[in-house]
């Protein structure tokens, strides 16, 4: 490899290109790591692949630009070969040089190499634009062609998690997504056709939803894997209520009349695989870019907004005001790691307090075993003490003991609540007088008018419990 006809083609007088000195030698860095694509207006306009080998980087000018599409190769012509310094390069040649022009970088990143041959070179790109296969192979002198080798969509990308935590800072670096309550799913479609949808855990679902076969027609330029969340939607809200009657039939006549009684929607919240490459290595930003240019929206999936602009605060709050679940914040430079529970993706509930009245207690297990395992509390309405829900976290030894002292003499043997109680939490309850009134922290409501995520904060001596209501 030499860089005289690089050098012999410039001048270094009037060039703003790197300009290696005379008689110097290529660049010694690891080879076969760095790939750069430049486009080029020139006399024509062309795209310049420069692939790193043997310390310089070898160079096509590629009229059309890197194809896309596995059935169209596209010509590549080769140059002379550039010195390592010029994948950074962007600038203007002025006229009258050697390739005067404007040069921007259009992609760059690392690959891996396949095969090294003359005449024939294999390699797996991993960029920001570009990611998957390639191959360049020679027709005649410096004549090349460019391939795109086709990838097929793999079996099954194992979801990435977020993490429970609290809002990062607004510091420009985070994407907000609503939170929805329903069940996580992957879709797999190509050819027009819905290959599979596939729950987290890896179980087939794809007779469970058969509304959604209708997004393989819908996407049938591509190939995709999507991910994203199945919602049944009640009273304006997703809720897991409606969707758990679907979420275990399989026989497609009983499927498709729970599609007609209880419909569902996918909403799609990233892109996975495009067309003939993975895009799990891409950062969110640009994945979800992607995601967003394919416009799926249809009768029974849409892909939700998400909020770069607005403090995580105010997307908190409005998916709270919706009663929502939640938020996911995700940062905009993270990849997808499948498998993985991450702190790039971090899930935030939202966090409400209501004062509550305790109506009985559940005993306790285990190491709770004798004293308090919950206590199952409401609130004040028109009709009476409305059974709200079940609160077993957020005590103390301490408070438990507090607690056991000031319940037992309020043991009684009639139901204090007006409202029924599920048998599961009434089977083994005891029943006390409602005169005891706690603080409760929760993340929501249910559709069924109980506290989601209840924790015990504290005892309100303060309170009267005749006056202790839903609060808005």
């Amino acid at each position: 490899m030499s860089l005289e006809p690089y050098r012999r083609k410039r001048n270094a007088a009037r060039t703003p290109e790197p300009m290696p000195p005379a008689g110097a030698v290529p660049g010694t860095a690891k080879p076969g790591t760095t790939f750069v694509v430049q486009e080029h207006h020139a006399r024509g306009l062309h795209w310049d692949f420069r692939l790193e080998h043997d310390g310089v980087l070898v160079s096509w000018a590629v009229p059309k630009g890197v194809p896309e599409d596995p059935s169209r190769d596209h010509f590549a012509r080769q140059t002379e070969d550039h010195p390592l310094e010029y994948a950074g390069f962007s600038g203007t040649i002025p006229r009258g040089e050697y390739g005067a022009g404007t040069v921007t970088i259009w992609d760059h990143g690392q690959y891996e190499l396949v095969k090294w041959r003359p005449g024939e070179i294999k390699v797996i790109l991993h960029g920001r634009r570009l990611s998957g296969g390639y191959t360049l192979y020679r027709t005649r002198d410096d004549d090349w062609m460019l391939h795109r080798e086709r990838i097929a969509l793999p079996d099954w990308v194992v979801p990435m998690m977020a993490q429970p935590a609290a809002l990062p800072p607004d510091d420009g670096c985070w994407a907000y997504e609503m939170k929805w309550d329903g069940v996580r799913v992957s879709a797999y479609l190509s050819g027009g056709r819905l290959l599979r949808l596939i729950s987290r855990t890896g179980r087939d679902v794809t007779a469970t939803y058969p509304e959604l076969r209708a997004l393989g027609p819908a996407t049938s330029e591509h190939h995709l894997v999507l991910d994203g969340e199945i919602v049944a939607f009640a009273g304006g809200r997703p809720s897991f209520e409606a969707l758990q009657p679907r979420m275990h039939v399989s026989a497609a006549a009983e499927a498709a009349q729970l599609a007609r009684k209880t419909p569902v929607t996918y909403l799609i919240f990233d892109l996975l695989h495009l067309d003939w490459r993975p895009t799990i290595g891409l950062p969110y930003r640009q994945r979800r870019e992607l995601l967003d240019a394919l416009e799926l929206a249809g009768p029974s999936w849409q892909t939700p907004p998400a909020f770069t602009d607005a403090p995580g605060a105010d997307v908190l709050a409005a998916a709270a005001a919706q009663r929502l679940e939640g938020v996911v914040a995700k940062r905009l430079d993270s990849a997808y790691r499948p498998g993985t529970r991450s702190a790039d993706w971090r899930k935030v509930k939202p966090e409400f307090s209501q004062e509550a009245v305790v109506g009985g207690i559940s005993p306790g297990k285990g190491n709770r075993e004798g004293t308090i395992g919950s206590l199952l509390v409401g609130v004040q309405t028109g009709g009476g003490l409305a059974y709200a829900g079940r609160v077993g976290t957020g005590f103390d030894t301490k408070e438990l003991r507090m607690l056991d002292e000031k319940l037992a003499p309020l043991r009684t043997r009639t139901c204090p609540f007006a409202t029924p109680v599920p048998a599961g939490h009434a089977r083994h309850a005891q029943w006390v007088e409602p005169k005891l009134v706690v603080q409760v922290a929760f993340t929501g409501w249910t559709q069924a008018d109980r506290m989601r995520a209840p924790s015990y904060r504290g005892l309100r001596n303060d309170k009267d419990p005749a006056e202790v209501i839903r609060e808005t």
